[in-house]
């Protein structure tokens, strides 16, 4: 068996490699989300921890991984042996690494009705699932993200209580599920709710190492350990051997590490001056401090374990709102560390700063107490990556940046995660069922058969399924509604204020679909022709960032940027990703929105050198109006309070052609100012609200 990559030879990564071993000491933390771009090796590190946990002692043959000393009513499976007088013994195993897949469906997860059981012998029976697979290891979640929101919140309950709870078709069961939760995400491809995000313990960044030395040590150790694993893991034995040791103390001491009310004064200034909602972050940083400290072989944390320690709690929850720029500023927190020794000093006390851990370094700890592995041999070190990809993955702090902005009011979604929509037809993802409706459908077998188990058998039969058993399958199809931004960045916009209250439309639109979920797209056109700078994503940050960084200048190829949201829709409908769905509140008419901002001047035609620059706009706009789209066309406009800027009346016939509802919109003052943002913000929500497709144009 191949062995995975040693964790003491990751270099760098030293944020990532601590917040993975303060969880492992102390997994009430709760877990570990790491952001990263592709292929920059995620899942390496979580693997390697899993190698670094020391074995468990577990029940023999249990599914649940109970330890033998857990009292028998712990699991089910100890219970029912318990109840027929078997005897338990003991058996040692590896920690276990479970990995759950985006396309993981509840039962699988959470643990269901055991139908082969219940066929075989007409009896219920509970079928552990992936949570119970992980007890006291290591749950691997790959694009958390993407997973629908109900699994994530069984997922963190879990990972938060250490116990998991089954209530459903006539099953009610606890076990433990005390596991390091270990979540990845690629922000580009959707991002996590605030409320979801705030229930992962700590965070962390990775990104791609920008200087050539770091790239050439780190491609070197993945082809030496390519070439020869077990020889390369060998080479780190004694490192992990040490490393594993520390973890193990650390764990058996953390729970008596001490800290004195100044330091919890300190831990409560912090979150206050951070804007922090709640208390988790607290709790958090209290717990990784105590198990940085417990880390460095200390009964007693200081003031700079509770700085290490928010570094990881406090960066992803620091977006309080939507396209607040995803920051952390240390500004503040090192103020506050200052001001704390300071006032420890001038009492005549300290809290610990000074003291030396058992090797006697100082105990304010530059890499965490975790050993970084940083030799120089040959070939040792460096991160093993995801398949084949070269691993090129440095740790940061995710966010740089704590500017706020205020959110769009908005009817709250359905759901979030990767939108979408109950479907009426048999395809799509099978995540639930329900009571059948109607002479046909779709049946759920799985469903149908646990209703029809619940009864005893009729003595030929171990199950006899009757009409009042049957289940309908309720499937979600990966459809939801797609906004595609088509954005006028041509040298008529760049006039007096058209760009920023373009921009700031825009950006009042994508706060909307953070909210709601909604997919998002960006074309941007000048010149000479139109780009989709953003393709379809569900990161409504992502497309506001690229918006922001839009330049502007240039002619104004409306008719290519008509064409290309054409081609645009078009590849999105035959793939299946946008159809007929519920839409939050909006538009409820089609799952398709085009938001065209311009103000209509176009003046390159799409046959280069002849052709009507007007006529084939308008065309193009017809072809988009005859796709059934709902359109809405934002004019911006300054120069008057009632709107009365100067127009040449191109909106008004570019609408027509659409069937878009327009909206102009003003700025009082030659500047504009923070209330302008905010009625224009709810005049496009309302806009947009009431758009149809194929409407007839009508004035604001």
């Amino acid at each position: 068996m191949r062995p995975a990559y040693p964790f003491s030879a990751i270099v760098g990564q030293e944020q990532l490699k601590r917040a993975l071993l303060l969880n492992a000491v102390d997994p009430s933390i709760g877990g570990v989300l790491i952001q990263g771009e592709k292929g920059t090796a995620k899942s390496t590190a979580a693997r390697a921890l899993a190698a670094l946990l020391p074995p468990i002692l577990a029940v023999a043959g249990c599914p649940f991984q109970c330890a033998p000393d857990d009292p028998p009513e712990s699991c089910p499976w100890c219970s029912e042996r318990a109840a027929a007088g078997e005897a338990r013994s003991a058996e040692q195993r590896p920690a276990p690494l479970v990995e759950l897949p985006v396309a993981a469906t509840e039962d699988r997860v959470a643990g269901s009705f055991s139908l082969e059981y219940a066929v075989r012998h007409g009896v219920r029976r509970f079928e552990p699932g992936l949570l119970a697979a992980a007890n006291r290891g290591i749950l691997y979640v790959d694009e958390v993200n993407l997973l629908p929101d109900h699994l994530i919140d069984a997922i963190l309950d879990a990972a938060a209580t250490g116990v998991h709870r089954v209530e459903r078709e006539g099953i009610s069961v606890a076990h433990a599920a005390r596991f390091i939760l270990v979540g990845t995400m690629n922000p580009e491809e959707g991002e996590l709710r605030p409320q979801l995000l705030d229930r992962f313990g700590l965070a962390v960044a990775v990104t791609t190492p920008r200087e050539p030395a770091a790239r050439a040590a780190i491609v070197r150790s993945r082809i030496a350990y390519d070439a020869d694993p077990a020889g390369f893991a060998a080479r780190w034995a004694d490192e992990e051997t040490v490393l594993r040791e520390r973890a193990r103390q650390a764990r058996a001491l953390v729970h008596a590490v001490r800290m004195d009310d100044a330091l919890l004064d300190l831990i409560g200034r912090i979150c206050v001056a951070y804007e922090v909602d709640g208390l988790r972050a607290d709790i958090v940083i209290y717990k990784a401090a105590a198990a940085l400290a417990a880390m460095d072989g200390r009964d007693t944390a200081t003031a700079a374990d509770v700085r290490a320690a928010a570094e990881l709690a406090l960066p992803h929850r620091r977006r309080r709102q939507p396209f607040d720029e995803s920051g952390f500023d240390p500004e503040p927190l090192d103020q506050l560390t200052g001001e704390h020794e300071r006032d420890q000093v001038a009492r005549g006390s300290s809290d610990g700063a000074g003291m030396s851990g058992p090797d006697g370094r100082d105990a304010a700890p530059d890499d965490g107490g975790i050993g970084s592995g940083e030799g120089s041999r040959d070939g040792a070190d460096g991160p093993e990556t995801e398949h084949d990809a070269a691993p090129v993955t440095t740790a940061a702090t995710p966010h740089q940046n704590t500017r706020r902005t205020r959110s769009m009011p908005r009817p709250a979604p359905a759901r979030g995660g990767r939108q979408g929509a109950a479907s009426r037809e048999r395809r799509g993802r099978y995540v639930t069922s329900r009571l059948f409706r109607g002479s046909s459908g779709d049946v759920a077998f799985d469903a149908t058969l646990r209703a029809a188990a619940t009864r005893p058998g009729d003595g030929k039969r171990a199950i006899r399924v009757q009409p009042s058993d049957l289940r309908q399958a309720v499937r979600e199809s990966k459809r939801g509604r797609l906004l595609l931004f088509v954005v006028d960045a041509s040298g008529s916009m760049a006039g007096q204020r058209r760009m920023a209250l373009a921009k700031g439309a825009v950006q009042a639109l994508l706060r909307g679909a953070y909210t709601s979920r909604d997919r998002v797209a960006l074309i941007a056109f000048r010149g000479e022709r139109a780009a989709l700078v953003v393709p379809p994503t569900t990161s409504a940050i992502l497309a506001g960032q690229r918006l922001a960084a839009l330049p502007t200048g240039g002619r104004t190829p409306l008719a290519a940027a008509l064409q290309l949201a054409d081609q645009t829709l078009a590849r999105q409908a035959r793939s299946g990703a946008a159809g007929a769905a519920e839409l939050g509140g909006l538009a409820s008419a089609g799952a398709q929105v085009v938001v065209l901002v311009s103000d209509g001047r176009a003046n390159v035609a799409l046959a280069v050198g002849h052709g009507n620059p007007w006529t084939d706009a308008l065309a193009a706009a017809g072809r988009l109006r005859a796709r059934g789209v709902t359109a809405l066309l934002v004019e911006p406009e300054t120069g008057g309070g009632s709107g009365a800027g100067f127009t040449l009346g191109l909106t008004e016939a570019l609408g027509d052609a659409l069937g878009a509802e327009l909206l102009r919109l003003h700025s009082p003052t030659p500047r504009g100012g923070e209330g302008d943002d905010g009625a224009h913000a709810a005049q496009l929500v309302a806009a947009l609200r009431q758009a149809r497709p194929r409407g007839v144009a009508r004035w604001v």
